[in-house]
């Protein structure tokens, strides 16, 4: 799954069994950019060259999506050993590893951004996944077809919003319910990925 598709437990906080937990959608927050740029930049300082890519995923990274305000961020390499020259500098930006997250095929970082800032200091989930990876390609594809088709980015917004109204026993309960919307988009952006031949642009940093 993206890094829209599915949150783990250990990424959005503990199962107390207790369906108490609110959901904070925002508008699109213009300031989500400037604040993956100065984490981008500083990310590409740390690591340089070990980065194939760093990229601005998930809702924050698509313009006039709602979305909680934590900034995703992608890094792809092409192997996650030697890991401790990944995860050292990238903790001392403030982002944590998560080495109890069940998904074997990336890295999780999360924290509170504490690098240089020019628009406030984000929230940040920072998932470190294999280049060329399908879990890497399908964050990029599904970021760029929202960007690119604003009904499909409305629908979804929409369904976010009504799932906010409710409560939740975890954070990562309302994430696994925004599948019943994101598959139905997947399918539809491998289609177009199909008919226009869609490639992945540039690195975001």
């Amino acid at each position: 799954m993206t890094g829209e598709h599915r949150r783990t437990t250990q990424e959005m906080g503990d199962d107390d069994g207790v369906p108490d937990v609110a959901v904070e959608i925002h508008d699109h927050d213009p300031r989500w950019a400037v604040q993956f740029a100065d984490v981008g930049t500083a990310l590409r300082g740390a690591l340089g060259a070990r980065a194939r890519r760093i990229d601005h995923i998930g809702s924050t990274s698509v313009p006039g999506l709602a979305a909680k305000a934590i900034i995703d961020v992608q890094i792809s390499v092409d192997d996650f050993d030697p890991f401790d020259e990944l995860r050292e500098p990238i903790e001392e930006l403030g982002l944590v590893w998560k080495p109890d997250n069940p998904d074997r095929n990336k890295r999780f970082f999360r924290g509170h951004f504490c690098g240089p800032v020019t628009s406030g200091a984000p929230d940040v989930n920072l998932h470190v996944r294999w280049a060329g990876s399908f879990s890497e390609q399908a964050n990029l594809l599904f970021r760029d077809y929202l960007r690119t088709h604003d009904a499909a980015r409305d629908r979804y917004a929409a369904f976010k919003r009504e799932l906010a109204t409710r409560r939740w026993e975890t954070v990562n309960h309302y994430a696994d319910a925004k599948t019943d919307v994101i598959w139905p988009i997947t399918y539809e952006a491998y289609d177009w990925e199909q008919t226009t031949g869609w490639r992945v642009g540039r690195s975001d940093a």
